[in-house]
Parts: C-alpha cells; sequence; structure tokens
C-alpha cells in the first residue's frame, strides 16, 4: 500500500513539474518554467528547513549537546539528500529488491530482523540488506501495516519475524529499528513470556518518550507518538512489571542526535539504563545512514561468529 501510495506521489510530482515547466516554457518565460518546476520538486527542502528551526527552538533544557548553526546546516542538507533516495525510489519502487535472507545452514549464527518507522517500508534498509547479504548474515526485513495504524498492530508482525529468524537460525535474533519501529519492538517485547526473546535491540532515532513533532499527527499512531501519552505510560508500566525489578533496557543501544528534525527534544530518543549514543550532526533519515551506527550493529554481528 505505502509503496503504491509513494510511487503515486512521486509520478505526480514529476509529471506536474514537466507540465508546468512545458507550459511557461511554450511561451518563453522560462525564469517561472525552471523556477516553478524546481519549487515543485524541491519544495520539500523548505519543510525540512522548518523542522530544523523548530528543532533549535523548543529544545528547552534538553541535556544533548546543543548543535551548532553548520551542524544544523550540514544536517539539513544531508535530510535534503536522503530524503528523495527514501521516500521516491527505494521505498516506492526498490522496497522487494533485496528480499529476506535466511540461508540455509544459518543454524548457530546470529540474524537480524529489521523495522523500519512511521511512513516507510522495509526498502528503506536496502543499502543494509545489499551488505548483509554480501556477508551471507540471516536477516528478515519487515513491512508495519497498517501503515496508519495503531503501533500496538505491528507486534503481530514483528513477532512473526523474529519467529523466522529465530527457527532458521536456533538463536535470538539481533533487532534493529529506526523511529516508531524501536517502539514497535518494545510493544512487542513488552508482551513476549520469555526475557530472553532478543539478543540485544538497537534503534535510531526512535520516539522512546515521544515527540514534540507528533502534536501535528492525527494518525493513530501519530498520536501514540506525542510527548507524554498515556499509550506510553502503559508501555512502560508493562515494561517495568515484565522486568521484576533488573534494568528493562540494558539490551537496548539507542542512538539520537542532537540534530534530528523529527524526533525532538534530542533525548526523547534515549532510554534509562540503555547504551544510549549521540551521533553529531545527523538528521532522522540521515542518521540510519552514518557509519558508527552501521559499524556498531556490523560489530555484534562480528563478535556472535567468533
Amino acid at each position: 500500500m505505502l509503496a503504491r501510495l509513494q510511487q503515486f506521489t512521486t509520478l505526480s510530482l514529476l509529471a506536474i513539474a514537466l507540465a508546468w515547466g512545458a507550459w511557461f516554457g511554450s511561451d518563453g518565460r522560462w525564469g517561472w518554467a525552471i523556477g516553478g518546476a524546481l519549487l515543485v520538486l524541491f519544495g520539500y527542502a523548505l519543510f525540512l528547513a522548518l523542522e530544523f528551526a523548530l528543532l533549535a527552538r523548543v529544545r528547552g533544557s534538553d541535556p544533548a549537546p546543543r548543535a551548532s548553526f553548520a551542524q544544523l546546516l550540514r544536517a539539513w542538507w544531508g535530510e535534503v539528500v536522503s530524503a528523495p533516495l527514501v521516500f521516491c525510489w527505494r521505498q516506492p519502487f526498490r522496497s522487494h529488491a533485496e528480499p529476506d535472507h535466511l540461508p540455509a545452514g544459518a543454524q548457530g549464527r546470529l540474524g537480524v530482523v529489521l523495522v523500519h518507522g512511521f511512513v516507510c517500508n522495509r526498502g528503506f534498509w536496502n543499502p543494509w540488506l545489499r551488505r548483509f547479504r554480501e556477508a551471507d548474515v540471516p536477516f528478515v526485513a519487515v513491512n508495519l501495516e497498517p501503515v496508519f495504524g495503531r503501533i500496538g498492530d505491528y507486534v503481530g508482525i514483528v513477532d512473526a519475524a523474529v519467529a523466522r529468524v529465530r527457527e532458521a537460525t536456533g538463536r535470538a535474533p539481533l533487532v534493529v529499528a529506526h523511529s516508531m519501529g524501536g517502539l514497535a519492538v518494545r510493544a512487542w517485547l513488552s508482551r513476549c513470556a520469555t526475557t530472553d526473546a532478543v539478543e540485544h535491540v538497537v534503534t535510531i532515532g526512535s520516539p522512546h518518550h515521544g515527540t514534540w513533532l507528533a502534536r501535528f499527527g492525527h494518525t493513530p499512531n501519530g498520536r501514540q507518538m506525542r510527548r507524554a501519552n498515556d499509550w506510553l505510560a502503559r508501555l512502560q508500566e508493562r515494561e517495568a512489571a515484565r522486568s521484576a525489578g533488573a534494568p528493562p533496557y540494558a539490551r537496548f543501544t539507542c542512538f539520537y542526535s542532537h540534530c534530528d528534525n523529527i524526533v525532538f527534544p534530542p533525548s526523547t530518543a534515549t532510554l534509562p539504563g540503555a547504551d544510549n549514543r549521540h551521533v553529531p550532526g545527523s538528521a532522522h533519515v540521515h542518521l540510519a545512514a552514518q557509519p558508527e551506527v552501521f559499524e556498531a550493529v556490523w560489530s555484534r554481528l562480528a563478535a556472535a561468529q567468533r
């Protein structure tokens, strides 16, 4: 569903830009033709700039380091480049380019489950999946549907993916989640009957304590990512009860950034007792492409194979 929606959006924008350019270009008004077409194709960069302005304005007394203007500008440009690659190419047209990989002979090896975020699909992870396949790492990447459903609706999808990897490898997987995917993984874990369901969880820009920007979200999952909402409070209560006094987030590594234009204030993407790692100067989508994030996952995989 999401792939078709993003295909329609991408092709519609291209058609509008071409029609605008042809209409005004036929009259020799090339300034209008080129300027209007560029605005249609790259107007999203202005919305991204607004998000960064809001991030800088509402961070308050957040303990994360304050981003400099140069860092914000660099992060904005990284997101301007990353967003169309993800939302106009990988997800709409390449979501099945890298199928799940559960090779024969995977028993005893550490596999990976990858969980995308809001308004995304498994195509988000294509660069990761390609590298995993080349190294023969077992993996499953999910599609969270319904796209605008409740986060609890995704528990069964995560559970099925984990079961597939566990059946192929004989061991609990490493779970990697971006953005809302981190909440879906936590919701699934809070309902697991055992405490050894995962080897480790890596979250990337996940709104563990909600995000200021979600006040503009009106879908069920969008409302569940608002700051201090009842759903998040109940999730934390289930996690605390399930841990029976042990640190509930000891198996989590949380990557976050002071330049995250979607999940802010920045420390909302951290968890108490987790291995919280700050990545300077990186925006929300681009955070998953940072070398230190992939290398942290890769190091765990390499250590598990020794």
